[in-house]
């Protein structure tokens, strides 16, 4: 639409330049010859009337002079006449003409003292007039002037003829060339090329070659329809034979899993059912700027692993709708179609009010739950009414995902997280035959930390509707069954890692989870002055670049890592001037207290570093309070020379697999903090106790005099442990297991 508009705007601009100067060149002209023209009749009456008038002037016959004005008074284009004396006097006057004429006078009294016919163009009561007047003599001398005025206003009216008609003519042409221009490319442009695209998306999206559109053969596109439609025959066949190859591959169990891999085996085991994800964070937020309505993909590690999953098996995905624009981009039934440029599956939104928002989200769940299981030293927060809410909205998803599952046979539910610990429970009520998993994301802490939650028995109980209760390691697994058997009455099965309570048996399941090998995305910034222009923007002067990629979140170590940074610079001068960390932390949860704190706290200790090793352009540390795309993130990966994570209790941590997959180079080096799930997977990352920053100081020494050959013997094998166990075998590994429990 926006190209329609620039070409009618075009248009009309050239239409209008066009049709502007031709009337300004013929209005001149036109103007030209009136005056011309008022000016020769002018002289041909005054001449005229000279002759008659010049002896009766003589002869002081004022009676018979002013009978001769009076004839000339409003006559067609004719004001009227005047016959002045060489004093100034008026001797007669067409009783039309007003007796002080300003104008009139100076052009007599120099028509007088010249002894030459002159005129000029003058107002009278704002009407154009054009005065004229030739001498009178008598034998000897001037004696007076003859003064002709006709009404000139005939001339401006010509010529707002012209450019009204110009202005109508103008209108008119650009109306019919806008309607023709909207014709041309709606009909001969943008029809055919939508459905050249319509056509190749069919392509891409569908392996079915009967369901692929034929493009007519458009005269104006006639050879890039006959290369589309080799493009549309190929990629409908290279699907098919990576489809194939893909089912195939469903036997060797050595084979690398892959997007197509994973959606040949939920055709084979799933059987026609449907996969339901949960979770509190959407995958696409969709936002408001201005007029535009725009999407964005949270930081979130949840989502980052769990959306390549949805692309490549479909289904439908509930969550919040959070955005400011959320609401106005789904359809009737509160879904929409996502990813948003190639939709591959559902995305149904829950609305939550402001109240509910709070004591749900901010309240119970992040000021309760989240410390509680990381044990960060930062005390819980439980209070009644923020339990009251996290009920009431667990209910609220609960009701909507049984009415998503009402007309499915066993359906699958693969619930997200801590938000929604009653959730299981509640919907085994309802539909004992629905296959549900949850996996929680967080650690879970041992049972005496847990038992100072006021509410664990009901969350407990909660959780093992479940299931499957999926935890990132064994020892969350093992804290879990520990903290049930101290906290529900219960029948647990050390041998299978089971639970039984209320005639319903839970497995309790390590279940690592992982990032599609390629991070699933393409690159959005990917040209070398994008590149460029990013680190001059941030005024990069090190040669060595470190990199945190966090939320501000007390529970990531940036502090920690602040300090370690600091000793660094401190035990090893050197690499003042030479190193550079960029720490990306994205604020999160900016309503609780405790984070807003935390943020000031960050930005406190930066500014301070910065101040005590600042040296001219140089500063140690960059600290970036914004959220980057992953294309964005992956040229930092690609840049850093070191990765720093150093969360102080983590379920995961999906950046240091983020940073292994973009070193396709197989260079650089991950320092990694051992209070992460991934530190028992990434053995040969440089792992460290990020309380200790001697230890984390001399890690980072040691990772950037560490030789090219060490950084890529240990990068490949880092990569590998990625490549074979990514979110594809993650996912369908958890898949197996539950459709094995029905």
């Amino acid at each position: 639409m926006k190209q329609i508009f620039a070409a009618i705007f075009l248009i009309t601009v050239i239409v209008t330049l066009i049709a502007v100067s031709f009337t300004f060149n013929q209005a001149s002209n036109e103007e030209k010859r009136l005056r011309n023209d008022i000016q020769y009749r002018s002289t041909l009456l005054a001449e005229s009337l000279r002759e008659t008038i010049e002896p009766n002037f003589i002869n002081k016959s004022e009676k018979y002079l002013q009978d001769v004005v009076e004839k000339y008074a409003n006559k067609e284009r004719f004001a009227g006449l005047a016959i002045i004396d060489n004093k100034g006097n008026i001797i007669a006057v067409s009783s039309t003409l007003p007796k002080e004429m300003p104008d009139a006078a100076k052009i007599t009294a120099d028509v007088m003292d010249s002894d030459k016919a002159n005129g000029d163009f003058s107002s009278f009561k704002e009407k154009k007039m054009y005065i004229f007047a030739v001498p009178l003599h008598d034998d000897k001398s001037v004696v007076g002037s003859l003064m002709v005025v006709q009404n000139a206003g005939y001339i401006d009216t010509r010529l707002n003829e012209i450019w009204r008609n110009t202005l109508i003519r103008l209108f008119t042409q650009v109306l019919l060339l806008s309607i023709a221009t909207i014709l041309i490319i709606r009909w001969i442009i943008f029809s055919p090329v939508k459905n050249i695209v319509e056509s190749i998306e069919t392509a891409r999206l569908n392996n079915n070659p009967d369901s692929s559109n034929k493009i007519p053969a458009y005269p104006f596109f006639q050879p890039l329809v006959k290369e589309v439609n080799k493009i549309q025959r190929s990629l409908i066949e290279a699907r098919l034979t990576a489809s194939e190859e893909a089912r195939l591959r469903l036997e060797k169990l050595d084979s690398p899993w892959t997007s197509e891999r994973l959606k040949e085996f939920v055709k084979d085991i799933l059987k026609g059912r449907n996969i339901f994800v949960v979770s509190n964070r959407e995958p696409y937020i969709h936002t408001r700027n201005g007029n535009k309505i725009d999407y964005f993909f949270p930081a979130s590690g949840m989502v980052t692993a769990i959306e390549p999953i949805m692309e490549s098996c479909g289904g439908t995905w509930v969550a919040h709708g959070s955005g400011n624009a959320d609401k106005e981009v789904v359809d009737k039934g509160d879904e929409i179609r996502v990813p948003p440029n190639e939709p591959k599956y559902n995305l149904r939104r829950v609305w939550l009010t402001p109240n509910e928002e709070k004591g749900y989200y901010y309240g119970f769940s992040n000021e309760g739950l989240w410390p509680l299981c990381h044990i960060a030293h930062t005390r819980p927060i439980f209070r009644k009414d923020d339990w009251e809410q996290y009920r009431i909205v667990n209910g609220k998803f609960a009701k909507v995902v049984l009415e998503e599952i009402r007309k499915d046979r066993q359906p699958i539910i693969f619930i997200q997280d801590y938000h929604f610990a009653l959730l299981p429970r509640i919907i085994k009520k309802s539909r004992p035959d629905a296959l549900i998993g949850l996996f929680w994301h967080i650690p879970w802490p041992n049972s005496e930390s847990f038992s100072i939650c006021p509410f664990r028995k009901e969350l407990l109980d909660g959780m093992l509707g479940a299931d499957i209760v999926a935890f990132h390691t064994q020892l969350h697994c093992n804290n879990f069954i520990d903290t049930i058997g101290h906290e529900l009455e219960s029948l647990i099965d050390w041998e299978q890692f089971a639970v039984t309570r209320s005639r319903h048996t839970s497995f309790i399941k390590p279940f690592p989870i992982s990032i599609a090998f390629t991070n699933g995305f393409k690159r959005e910034h990917d040209s070398a002055e994008d590149n460029q222009n990013i680190i001059k923007n941030l005024h990069i002067r090190g040669k060595y670049i470190g990199l945190g990629v966090d939320r501000l979140d007390y529970t990531k170590g940036i502090l920690e890592k602040f300090k370690a940074i600091e000793l660094f610079l401190e035990k090893y001068p050197k690499y003042q001037n030479l190193f550079t960390f960029i720490q990306i932390a994205p604020p999160t949860r900016s309503k609780i207290k405790r984070y807003m704190d935390f943020e000031n706290e960050v930005t406190q200790e930066s500014e301070r570093i910065n101040r005590k090793y600042r040296s001219g352009d140089w500063k140690p540390i960059i600290f970036i309070k914004k959220r980057h795309s992953h294309g964005e993130l992956d040229f930092y990966y690609s840049k850093a020379n070191v990765c720093l994570v150093t969360s102080l209790h983590d379920g995961m941590n999906l950046v240091a697999k983020e940073y292994i997959a973009a070193r396709s180079d197989e260079k650089g080096v991950l320092i990694l903090s051992q209070f992460t799930g991934a530190s028992s997977e990434l053995r040969d990352a440089l792992i460290i106790n990020p309380y200790d920053a001697d230890q984390t100081a001399e890690a980072l020494h040691t990772a950037l005099e560490m030789t090219p050959i060490e950084q890529i013997k240990r990068m490949k094998k880092l990569r590998e442990t990625i490549k074979d166990h990514n979110v594809y075998r993650w996912s369908a590994e958890f898949l197996k297991t539950m459709v094995r429990l029905g």
